[in-house]
């Protein structure tokens, strides 16, 4: 399994981006997939997660930012919206097998900065 992803970027407080992440391989799709971030300092962190219908947040993205999933192509998209200077960190996709195991993307930096 390999995850790719893309559309981080350098953006203005309030303003949106939009996540992608590809994974190609075995894939499953009743499997979680999802996003975490890390900022400068800061232990990674859950963003969001979705398994089939199901979706979970961090409490400080809820109302902002929207996860989703297109199974014919095996990516999950990370809406963030009203973007927070304190939403600045790497974000990283990942997909966890059907016995467990965490995949991981290489990172995309999203940076908030007016």
């Amino acid at each position: 399994v390999q995850l790719q992803a893309s559309g981080g970027g350098l953006v203005q407080p309030g303003e949106s981006l939009r996540l992608s992440c590809a994974a190609s391989g075995s894939i499953a799709s009743r499997n979680v997939m999802g996003w975490y971030r890390q900022a400068p300092g800061k232990q990674r962190e859950l963003v969001a997660r979705i398994r089939g219908g199901d979706t979970n947040y961090a409490d400080s993205v809820k109302g902002r930012f929207t996860i989703s999933r297109d199974n014919a192509k095996n990516t999950v998209y990370l809406q963030m919206n009203s973007l927070k200077v304190e939403d600045t960190a790497v974000y990283y996709c990942y997909y966890q097998s059907s016995w467990g195991y965490d995949y991981w993307g290489q990172g995309t930096q999203v940076t908030v900065s007016s």
